[in-house]
């Protein structure tokens, strides 16, 4: 049987609807796993996911909200601005679960090792995004990882032949997308479909070898699985309004 190639949205710390997610998809020692960023900050659980991606054998990619807390370190000392500033995006729910012994050094060590983009050759992963712009050489986690409306309203595809995939925005602040919807435009994948949100409450996996979305939902429990044309939302880029960077 052919390997799957299965990515996975941002998780933003809940563990349970992602161990759901996983049963409902069933990997294989010979399917491929991708995670895009954002394991952690403003779900409950976001210790347990860090730890269960790191020891698995599945690939995870650098989000912004991991970078956050790599800011804050800075060389060993926690610089204090970036200290507040992952707090205000949902760090609190990391420090809770991570209990009065703090984050754990070999997790912080990991995220350090976490790419910013993966190629798998006809597509491409990146947690935000790419500069319409710049040359990929040029690019750093400024851009892969934060980036939104530059990216979404580019009026061709950065790569010709990759599907770049990504997470970060959430998919139902993009002109015409409902909650739980994907959002796809010119040469973009976005799967970030609002986990943690009460108008969404979606995870969302697909399974890019048989075009297959993967569902479960945060609040009210519930999975489902639809072929991806289905779950597909195609946004004009000249519909994209610019939004204030401090969503996070």
């Amino acid at each position: 049987m052919t390997h799957r190639r299965i990515v996975i949205g941002d998780v933003h710390g809940h563990y349970d609807a992602l161990m759901s997610l996983l049963d409902a998809i069933a990997p294989t020692g010979d399917d491929q796993v991708y995670f895009l960023g954002d394991l952690i900050d403003r779900g409950p659980h976001s210790a347990k996911v860090v730890e269960f991606v790191k020891e698995s054998p599945y690939f995870c990619l650098l989000g912004n909200h991991e970078q956050m807390l790599l800011d804050i370190l800075g060389d060993g000392e926690i610089y204090g601005p970036a200290l507040q500033a992952w707090l205000y995006s949902g760090g609190h729910s990391t420090v809770n679960s991570y209990g009065e012994e703090g984050v754990r050094q070999d997790h912080i060590d990991w995220m350090r090792t976490l790419p910013t983009y993966m190629d798998l050759g006809d597509t491409w992963l990146v947690h935000a995004g790419v500069h319409p712009r710049m040359p990929l050489e040029k690019q750093t986690s400024e851009q892969f990882c934060w980036i939104r409306d530059e990216f979404h309203s580019m009026p061709q595809p950065y790569f010709p032949n990759k599907l770049i995939i990504t997470g970060h925005t959430i998919t139902f602040t993009l002109p015409g997308v409902l909650p739980g919807k994907l959002a796809q435009g010119r040469g973009w994948l976005d799967i970030d479909t609002g986990a943690y949100h009460p108008k969404s409450g979606w995870m969302t996996a697909v399974d890019l070898t048989n075009s297959l979305v993967y569902q479960a939902n945060v609040f009210r429990r519930r999975l489902r699985k639809l072929p991806l044309a289905e779950a597909v939302t195609r946004v004009e880029p000249s519909n994209i309004l610019p939004r204030r960077s401090a969503v996070r």
